[in-house]
């Protein structure tokens, strides 16, 4: 790690804390703004590694249940935390759920960059539709969602999209992300009931 991440003041706050990353921040200030954690009980992490939103989580709802998935090992452990390190394309949430839709859906999965701002925004997007789709089958009429996604040409499509799922959409900078950074955060609240099947 360079001297330059050592002397982030958000890594050395998580290091203190007993965080596995300083991203924990990032959702700590979107639950300040859009409380979306009141009420979980059920919550599926996508993205999770190293767990960092995980713990936050935990802390904040003693009797949450969550089902957490990566592909990179997760360092967490509790006993409330079912972590599975899988593609999500080829995970069976209806059966990991116990046929039980989730309350909050959260995705802070990221392409590994490449440095060519439209490949990675591509990326991104692909990563962030991927997180649409299981909130759109796994998450309960009326819950929450959250999701990173990089600015790019595609944003204003996906904010469409969120905004035929969800009552209310917001995007979220936090004070924590890094300043060359090119990553937001879209919250949905309010997820509509699925349309009827005719």
């Amino acid at each position: 790690m360079s001297k330059h991440w050592n002397d982030d003041p958000f890594t050395k706050k998580a290091q203190n804390e007993g965080y596995e990353a300083r991203s924990v921040y990032k959702l700590e200030e979107i639950d300040r703004r859009e409380p979306i954690l009141k009420g979980a009980q059920r919550i599926i992490d996508l993205g999770a590694s190293p767990g960092s939103w995980a713990q936050y989580c935990l802390k904040k709802l003693p009797g949450c249940q969550i089902l957490a998935i990566d592909l990179s090992p997760l360092r967490v452990q509790d006993k409330r935390l079912t972590f599975v390190q899988a593609d999500i394309n080829e995970f069976n949430f209806t059966e990991a759920m116990g046929g039980h839709q989730a309350d909050l859906v959260l995705s802070d999965m990221a392409p590994k960059t490449s440095g060519i701002h439209d490949q990675d925004v591509a990326r991104s997007t692909d990563l962030a539709e991927m997180a649409l789709e299981v909130a759109k089958v796994h998450l309960k009429t009326g819950g929450s969602y959250v999701v990173k996604l990089f600015m790019g040409s595609s944003f204003e499509d996906y904010n469409k999209q969120m905004k035929s799922v969800f009552g209310q959409v917001r995007i979220i900078r936090p004070e924590s992300t890094r300043k060359h950074s090119r990553e937001i955060f879209l919250i949905g609240k309010n997820k509509r009931p699925a349309p009827i099947k005719i």
